[in-house]
């Protein structure tokens, strides 16, 4: 039985877990995989109790963690290259993207046959400044020559990629992300009406929803800006809920203080009169999403951001910047709409004309729910992958010579 061994950046909620987990389920009994994953920030909510509910082991690596640090970088290197030596996989496959430098360079090391891995976005550009960004790009085209494959999550992805790492076409395949949305297809009338009840709000308030870490490439500040300004230009009463936390929040937070608005951090109660409502970490996004009537992203840069995809799932429509793989989940006009990046007329216009438009909301909910259909299924994820491994493994022949 072949062995897998796969890496993750940390457990924390989003797309990767999701993507991690399914795969180390779903490819048993063919395939045999050990899950290794970092240590998340702590700030951010811990999604080790999806791999729990799912009955997946995982062991953690407690010096690889999302911030640069050699020290703790070079024992988290050595840590892979045990694990490899005992466990001795035919595939090591890396999941973002500290993850990706040290479990390929241990991998490599130790001549692993088939080494892959899954771009969850990038941090080429939008994270630090352009000479760390360089060099990252450089270690980057490095790793993505060694190993057997690169999976990009979106065929707009694949693009960008291909022009940064210079690598053959064949090279990088596309497999997107995938899960299991029937949470969020049951109930979602009884969910919505619990959801509005908690924050006592009316049936003709309007809820926006703001899903995910609180970081700087998510660009925060800037959707505060199109708030401020969208309060002087519609009477439509609404709200925002920011689910979620990270580093960016107190940053987030002044600048809502400097425009003289009011928010709230709390799980429950009358928000009528405030205008930001700060939930923290929401496990039952399914309420959250049936709860909402739009959901909105204004990232600097982004792989396939999953709350869109749990959005449109939910039918409701969304507003984002045309980032990443943005493009391949919406279809600008139809299931939501698209904006440039740091554009805030342009944003502030299109919420304008979502909030106040009822019966354009519905329809496009409509319509994202349709678009979404089976694209992201867990089950779709696992054949695909499975696809790859066997092409890959197909071609190699594996002798157990680690050194």
């Amino acid at each position: 039985m072949p062995r897998v061994l796969r890496i993750i950046n940390r457990l924390n909620l989003g797309g990767p877990t999701y993507n991690a987990v399914y795969l180390t389920k779903y490819l048993a009994p063919e395939y045999e995989t050990m899950l290794l994953a970092g240590m998340k920030d702590e700030s951010e909510a811990s999604s080790a109790f999806i791999a729990e509910q799912e009955g997946v082991p995982f062991q953690y690596i407690s010096t690889m963690h999302r911030h640069v640090n050699l020290w703790n970088d070079w024992q988290a290197y050595k840590h892979i290259k045990k694990i490899i030596l005992q466990f001795k996989p035919h595939i090591v496959h890396t999941h973002a993207a500290k993850a990706g430098i040290l479990g390929r360079w241990a991998a490599l090391s130790c001549k692993v046959p088939v080494i892959i891995h899954t771009f969850h976005g990038h941090v080429f550009h939008s994270y630090f400044n352009s000479l760390t960004s360089r060099f990252i790009i450089e270690v980057e085209k490095y790793f993505a020559r060694k190993c057997s494959s690169i999976i990009a999550l979106s065929d707009n992805q694949k693009v960008e990629l291909l022009s940064v790492l210079k690598i053959p076409d064949k090279k990088i395949c596309t497999i997107p992300l995938g899960f299991n949305m029937e949470r969020f297809n049951i109930k979602q009338e009884e969910k919505r009406i619990k959801f509005r009840k908690r924050f006592m709000l009316g049936e003709n308030d309007i809820a926006i929803g703001v899903v995910g870490r609180m970081v700087p490439v998510k660009n925060l500040e800037f959707f505060v800006d199109v708030i401020a300004k969208l309060l002087q230009e519609t009477k439509r009463n609404f709200n925002v809920f920011m689910v979620g936390d990270g580093e960016s929040k107190n940053n987030i937070l002044y600048k809502i203080k400097q425009y003289g608005l009011s928010y709230s951090e709390m799980m429950e109660g009358d928000c009528k009169n405030v205008n930001f409502i700060f939930t923290s970490w929401d496990k039952k996004i399914d309420e959250v999403m049936a709860g909402l009537d739009l959901v909105s992203l204004c990232s600097l840069n982004e792989g396939t951001p999953v709350s869109i995809i749990e959005a449109q799932t939910a039918g409701k429509p969304v507003i984002s910047t045309n980032v990443g793989g943005v493009e391949d989940i919406i279809a600008d006009g139809k299931t939501g709409l698209l904006s440039e990046v740091n554009n805030r007329k342009m944003f502030v216009q299109q919420l304008k004309t979502l909030i106040e438009n009822d019966e354009l909301r519905k329809n496009m909910g409509i319509q994202a729910k349709e678009n979404i259909g089976q694209r992201f299924n867990y089950l779709r994820l696992v054949k695909d992958t499975k696809l790859l491994y066997d092409n890959l493994l197909s071609q190699k022949t594996f002798d157990g010579g680690y050194e």
